[in-house]
């Protein structure tokens, strides 16, 4: 259960990140994947800015959660309107914060449940493997599933996981109707 959160440090480049708590739990997707609201609706109160433009997310920001780990939100991947220069930069951020925050627990990678695996998705899974990331995969806006659909896109997302090799937990959520979030909450903490 969270308890307590706030935000503790927003990172514009390299070397500029927190001291390490007990863990850290980065949640990395898309520009339009729900991670602000995602993270929202964990918190349980508006903390992450949402934005109906996708890409708002442009930082690496660390909120502490429970006095004792990270909840970070990477930017955004993807669609954004943004230059490519600035796309880079954000790449390069994320790449450096793999490189060195050994103190990373977990990566919850999320996807759109209704367009899982679409490239972008593919090469953060490439990420995760080369830097042998425990990770897990949220399967965002399932609301927009019927329960059936979501049944065929679970199967789905597990057997192409399965194919790349590994099989993390999946889990479908809903940040608006908080459909999986006390599932994903406890698996979290």
């Amino acid at each position: 259960m969270i308890k307590s959160v706030e935000l503790c440090r927003t990172v514009f480049k390299s070397g500029e990140y927190p001291p390490p708590l007990e863990r850290e739990i980065a949640f990395a997707g898309r520009s339009n994947v729900g991670k602000s609201s995602l993270l929202n609706s964990l918190f349980g109160r508006k903390l992450a800015h949402t934005s109906s433009t996708p890409g708002k997310t442009r930082s690496i920001n660390f909120y502490t959660v429970n006095g004792s780990v990270y909840f970070v939100d990477l930017p955004g991947y993807g669609y954004a309107k943004a230059s490519i220069k600035e796309k880079e930069k954000w790449e390069r951020l994320i790449i450096d914060y793999f490189d060195s925050r050994k103190s990373l627990s977990l990566l919850a990678v999320l996807m759109d449940s209704r367009h899982p695996f679409q490239a972008v998705d593919r090469q953060m899974l490439e990420w995760v493997i080369y830097y042998s990331l425990p990770y897990l995969v949220v399967l965002t806006k399932a609301d927009k599933l019927s329960r059936s659909q979501q049944s065929i896109t679970l199967k789905s997302v597990k057997d192409g996981l399965s194919e790349c090799g590994s099989l993390p937990p999946v889990f479908m959520v809903s940040a608006e109707k908080r459909q999986g979030i006390e599932e994903l909450v406890n698996t979290l903490l």
